[in-house]
């Protein structure tokens, strides 16, 4: 038996289709003991997104964003979010959305990127797939000042840090993202060993 035989959708709303899109479902799932209960879930779709990770083996830097997170201010973080390079695909591949993402943010243009993995950013409420990367860089693909796209609200800051700084800052609670958590860690794992 497939999930899909133990879910049957019986009623989707729209709550709002403003920035993104949240629905309210209502379906009946088939429980592990065969009974069929309904439950009603919101589920708010972003779409799917991509993130990388830019590092330089010889410098054992990584290169971050900080920028405004308006979700995280009112959970009360009262500080710049410090992060991954990311965006929403958009109806593009991951390879050929996160490159440009890369160039838009910090404005290295990289050359060869290596997907590492994908996990869902937040199971329980948002629909959201993310498509991790990581690449390698050096000074010469520094193509612009990186910054992001004004005209969708970016104010970004480009941070060239040391891997072995980056990894203290998760500790501190300094780095609280977890896609930015997730890339570090795999690139303490994997690649700056």
């Amino acid at each position: 038996m497939t999930v899909s035989d133990r879910v049957r959708v019986k009623n989707v709303e729209v709550l709002s289709d403003d920035y993104y899109l949240l629905k309210k479902t209502t379906f009946e799932y088939r429980r592990a003991n065969g009974e069929w209960q309904t439950q009603a879930r919101e589920a708010y779709d972003r779409g799917n997104c991509a993130t990388v990770l830019p590092y330089n083996l010889a410098q054992r830097t990584v290169v971050l964003v900080r920028q405004f997170r308006y979700p995280v201010y009112v959970n009360g973080y009262d500080d710049l979010l410090i992060e991954a390079a990311a965006g929403v695909l958009d109806g593009e591949a991951p390879e050929v959305r996160i490159r440009a993402e890369a160039e838009e943010e910090t404005g290295y243009r990289l050359g060869a990127i290596k997907k590492i993995f994908e996990a869902f950013s937040s199971p329980g409420s948002v629909t959201e797939k993310l498509h991790f990367f990581v690449a390698e860089y050096d000074p010469s693909m520094r193509v612009g000042s990186g910054g992001g796209l004004a005209d969708e609200g970016e104010d970004i800051e480009v941070l060239e840090l040391p891997i072995d700084s980056a990894l203290a800052m998760i500790s501190d609670g300094r780095i609280v993202d977890a896609k930015t958590i997730m890339l570090l860690q795999y690139a303490a794992l994997h690649i700056f060993k």
